[in-house]
């Protein structure tokens, strides 16, 4: 049986001889009363406050779970940034590596045919090295055959040109076709 403080206050004993003071037993009662409606209120304040407060603790459960939620997904999203990032880096390197290797091939590539051209240039200067000596040689030769045939055309016309010597006449009788050779002379 549940008693509250209005009962306390209502409640009334009989009178008997012999019994307690009224007054005092009034007293008393009023203030059981009192404390027992005080007690009941803290009581109330209390419970509504346990309510508050579960009420609260669950919102921070909620709150808790709700961050490991985001925790867990962020977790999950950040693996898969990384490994995607991990993917497309090496895509990249992949590729970069490709394009490295291609132009190398093409480098090497246009290295061999600029050593061709070189090699060819060589050759072509070789050939024009000998046909410039060759030209040279022939124009010397010419020049010396010019030379040549200039001094003997000088010779000829300074011998032409130069008096003649009578010759000796031979002591002893001279002979028909000596004296005829050197008339013609």
């Amino acid at each position: 049986m549940k008693i509250s403080p209005l009962d306390l206050r209502q409640l009334r004993f009989r009178t008997a001889l012999r019994g307690f003071d009224r007054a005092e037993v009034a007293a008393l009662l009023a203030e059981v009363a009192d404390d027992y409606e005080f007690a009941l209120r803290e009581v109330d304040n209390l419970r509504q406050e346990v309510s508050k407060m579960e009420a609260l603790l669950n919102q921070h459960r909620e709150h808790e779970r709700d961050l490991r939620n985001t925790l867990v997904t962020a977790q999950r999203l950040s693996d898969d940034i990384r490994a995607n990032a991990d993917a497309q880096a090496k895509q990249v390197v992949r590729e970069a590596e490709g394009r490295s290797d291609l132009l190398l091939q093409k480098t090497q590539a246009r290295l061999e045919d600029v050593q061709r051209e070189i090699d060819g240039m060589k050759l072509k200067r070789r050939e024009v090295e000998n046909s410039l000596e060759a030209s040279i040689s022939a124009l010397r030769s010419t020049l010396d055959f010019v030379k040549e045939q200039e001094q003997r055309e000088r010779d000829e016309k300074i011998l032409l040109h130069r008096p003649r010597q009578v010759e000796q006449q031979p002591q002893g009788p001279i002979r028909a076709d000596e004296s005829r050779a050197a008339g013609q002379k």
